[in-house]
């Protein structure tokens, strides 16, 4: 497979036959090592015709204009010619002397110097032995040779996080209030009460004392759990709901606008859960009878309690004290930042205050190799852990850092933008998987990502696509 990076060896294709010359020239091949190249072609001299005392010479020459390098000659002679410079040794090796008529296979290395890294292969044709200096009686280019070394840099430019008209924010919780049997009316000190109700005042109090946030609702849920009849549980269920959210108002003098309150007068929802991931013996049979809901709830329960008495025995005192809860959601607005220094300073201290755009500001202006830079994106990613955006502009810095890994599992979240489709081609490049990339960079360059073209451009210049 070849590489997306150095190409230390590099193929030369022919560029030109031959131009007014005595022979063909083909199979032309120039590869690089580290520090030589070696050079490769065939001669077919079928059509040259020398008289007998005749030779004519052959020699390739690297040159970029101004430098230049003479390789072996190849000399081809009429019988007479070459019958006396086998006699005299006239040409010594590492040059050719070959039979008019005879075809030759040529190759030769010469040492790799910085100046040949864009130059021509070139054939000179020397009739008189003059030398290439003096007067060749014609030249024909063979190749253009490149060895220019080439890296897969594709470009990003990254995504703007819209930016929040007004940052809202919900704290979320869950407290089991105990009220005595058959009761709505709250007695604070009253069995767990002290620590549940605590939960609820301790998630207020974080919002309620932040010069930076102000409570726009405040909304408590209050389930009952299935045990009874439905009437008198969905009556518990709304009495104790509104019973806590007059206590909650009483200690903060919140507007009654800002209260809401909701109540499940019976946890079906809540008791499915535990059932499915228990291991009661009759767990199947126990979900055929909740998930029926052409049942009325009451009915339902007594099927539950009069088939499975000794499960229902179990649920009733394990799981049902469980199912009587209330949950309390406070819901917020945070004022906006506005100057870098000012974020830099919330993201050092309350980064759950930002907003996604926020922290692309502070980002935007810290310089892009830096550690920092990563950080502001990475802080992103974990505050906003399922935003598209975040995670398609963590990918694009792991793609510019070769982590790939870690760019693969930020695309996972990422949408089916055109920026993500470009994303996710320099991946498959990256990862040596061309015919993919090709697809997805198209994509993204007929969906208008000019980017991507330039990527195409990239592996075609280093021979990784057609």
């Amino acid at each position: 497979m070849r590489s997306l990076s150095t190409l230390l060896m590099a193929m030369a294709a022919l560029s030109a036959a031959a131009a007014p010359m005595s022979v063909t020239v083909s199979d032309v091949n120039v590869e690089r090592s580290e520090s030589s190249l070696l050079v490769s072609m065939s001669l077919d001299a079928s059509a040259l015709k020398l008289k007998s005392d005749r030779e004519i010479r052959y020699i390739p020459v690297i040159t970029d204009g101004t430098s230049r390098i003479q390789l072996p000659a190849v000399t081809i002679a009429g019988r007479n010619r070459y019958i006396q410079n086998e006699r005299h040794n006239s040409i010594a090796a590492p040059d050719i002397l070959t039979r008019a008529g005879a075809p030759v296979s040529y190759s030769a290395v010469v040492p790799y110097e910085p100046w040949m890294e864009q130059s021509r292969l070139i054939l000179m044709e020397d009739e008189c032995n003059c030398g290439i200096l003096e007067g060749a009686t014609a030249e024909a280019p063979l190749a253009d040779l490149d060895f220019v070394e080439r890296t897969f840099a594709p470009v990003f430019t990254l995504v703007t996080p819209p930016a929040e008209l007004e940052k809202t924010r919900t704290a979320k919780g869950s407290a089991y209030i105990d009220f005595p049997v058959n009761q709505t009316v709250i007695t604070p000190t009253y069995r767990r009460n002290p620590e549940e109700l605590a939960k609820i005042r301790a998630t207020i109090d974080v919002v309620e004392n932040d010069p930076d946030s102000r409570i726009t609702s405040v909304k408590i849920v209050g389930f009952a759990s299935p045990e009874g009849s439905y009437a008198n549980n969905e009556r518990l269920a709304k009495g104790r709901s509104a019973a806590l959210a007059e206590y909650v108002r009483g200690l903060y003098a919140f507007d009654r606008n800002v209260m809401h309150t909701d109540w499940v007068a019976e946890n079906w929802t809540g008791l499915r859960d535990y059932v499915a991931h228990s291991s009661l013996p009759d767990t199947t049979a126990i979900l055929q009878i909740i998930d029926n809901t052409d049942l009325a709830p009451d009915a339902r329960e007594w099927r539950l309690k009069s088939r499975y008495p000794e499960d229902y025995a179990f649920l009733l005192k394990n799981v049902y004290p469980g199912l009587r809860r209330s949950d309390y959601a406070v819901d917020y607005v945070i004022r906006s930042f506005v100057t870098v220094e000012e974020i830099k300073q919330v993201m050092a201290t309350a980064p759950q205050k930002l907003s996604r755009n926020e922290i692309y500001v502070v980002a935007n202006s810290l310089d892009p190799s830096s550690d920092a830079y990563r950080e502001a994106f990475e802080l992103a990613v974990r505050m906003y852990p399922n935003d598209p955006i975040a995670n398609l502009n963590m990918a694009a810095i792991a793609l510019g850092r070769d982590e790939l890994n870690a760019a693969e599992t930020y695309l996972a979240k990422a949408d089916q933008s055109p920026r993500a489709t470009y994303a996710r081609g320099v991946l498959a490049a990256k990862r040596g998987d061309y015919a993919r990339a090709l697809t997805l960079l198209q994509s993204a360059q007929a969906a208008g990502i000019a980017e991507a073209a330039d990527a195409i451009e990239q592996l075609r210049a280093m021979k990784l696509i057609d």
